[in-house]
């Protein structure tokens, strides 16, 4: 009888060849993606980082120069601050007070109306929850006529009314869905508890719901604040005299169509009105991928 002996060599050599046979693989798969993605990067950023280079670049050389000037010149802002009728802090004050408004709006009056979808009952709730969503497939194009006339003949035009006041209606329904889906993952047992501690519905809300709602009010403060910001259709048609322009109204203003004069200011400002968007995203970027997970995984 004999008795044979396996060595770890011969016992072990086949998985180990085949996997000696992967790695290069899986690494020359790793160093592909990672490029693909740098190159990706790269066509992303590019407009950003000629539009910073322009804004320090003299406007003869903007369209004709390379893409790191020979010489850097602040010539660009100091035009475009006083290129209107007004300083461009004017335009930041106004759309900060465009945006804040619109906030504060959207989170009272949608938090209000998701609560009531999404806990009261009543008759044709689900109708009603039905046409908010629906409401959110039609452009907003479509309303602008009938919206200018109202607003015409209340004598609204040329004020910040018609950009802040449909905030306080709970228009925007994106975000009614958003809040709904979140407080349908609340526990009812929080509210049965309110009401036998003589709650109604709004101390409830008050006291109970919306204090849990804050991933959900996080994320609408967020996108609110991107989107009018960056806002230009509506401004346009609502805000006429300079003395109320937002910025992306009066940076339109800066160029002259016909010889394309203005383009250095209309760069040198633009790169500025971009600091409140990148300081708030910054700040606020773990806030907006917390809300969204937590938003949209309840219901």
């Amino acid at each position: 009888m004999t008795t044979q002996t396996l060595t770890p060599s011969a016992t072990t050599g086949a998985p180990a060849s085949s996997s000696a046979r992967r790695r290069p693989r899986r690494r020359g798969r790793s160093v592909a993606r990672h490029a693909g993605l740098m190159v990706f990067v790269a066509f992303m950023l590019y407009p950003l980082v000629w539009m910073v280079t322009s804004a320090f670049t003299p406007e003869s050389e903007i369209l004709t120069g390379p893409l790191l000037p020979e010489q850097f010149t602040l010539e660009n802002f100091v035009n475009g601050w006083n290129s209107l009728t007004r300083p461009f802090w004017v335009f930041y004050g106004n759309s900060f007070v465009v945006t804040i408004s619109s906030i504060v709006g959207n989170l009272f009056s949608c938090s209000l109306t998701a609560y009531a979808l999404a806990r009261l009952t009543f008759k044709a709730r689900n109708l009603y929850f039905g046409i908010v969503l629906v409401s959110v497939m039609l452009p907003m194009h479509v309303l602008v006529i009938p919206q200018y006339i109202i607003f015409s003949q209340f004598d609204l035009v040329n004020t910040f009314v018609p950009l802040v006041l449909p905030k306080f209606l709970a228009t925007d329904a994106f975000f009614i869905f958003l809040m709904v889906q979140f407080i349908r993952g609340i526990p009812r047992e929080l509210d049965q508890a309110a009401a036998i501690d003589g709650a109604g519905p709004f101390r409830t809300f008050w006291y109970v719901i919306f204090p849990l709602m804050r991933p959900a009010l996080v994320t609408t403060t967020i996108f609110t604040f991107i989107w009018t910001w960056n806002d230009f259709f509506t401004p346009l048609i609502y805000l006429t005299d300079q003395s109320v322009f937002t910025v992306p109204v009066a940076l339109s203003s800066m160029v002259d169509a016909e010889s394309n004069s203005g383009i250095g200011m209309l760069l040198a400002m633009s790169v500025l009105s971009l600091i409140p968007i990148m300081l708030f995203f910054a700040f606020a970027q773990k806030y907006l991928i917390r809300g969204i997970t937590t938003t949209g995984l309840k219901g």
